[in-house]
């Protein structure tokens, strides 16, 4: 999202909690996805993805 993406796809964490517990799986999926990104953020100094940029990305190796 930092590089300008409108949204971000997920679906294979999704189909482990459907899989384990059904309806109920996916949302804690849910729910655990928006804990992590809540806390990201907030680790990171922002409270909004408008926020985010460019500046929050470090190349950490070279190919």
């Amino acid at each position: 999202m930092a590089l300008g993406a409108s949204a971000v796809l997920v679906g294979r964490p999704y189909m482990y909690g459907l899989a384990l517990a059904g309806e109920e799986g996916v949302k804690q999926v849910f729910r655990n996805l928006l804990a992590d990104f809540d806390l990201t953020m907030a680790l990171a100094g922002k409270r909004s993805v408008t926020e985010l940029d460019r500046e929050q990305l470090r190349k950490i190796y070279n190919e």
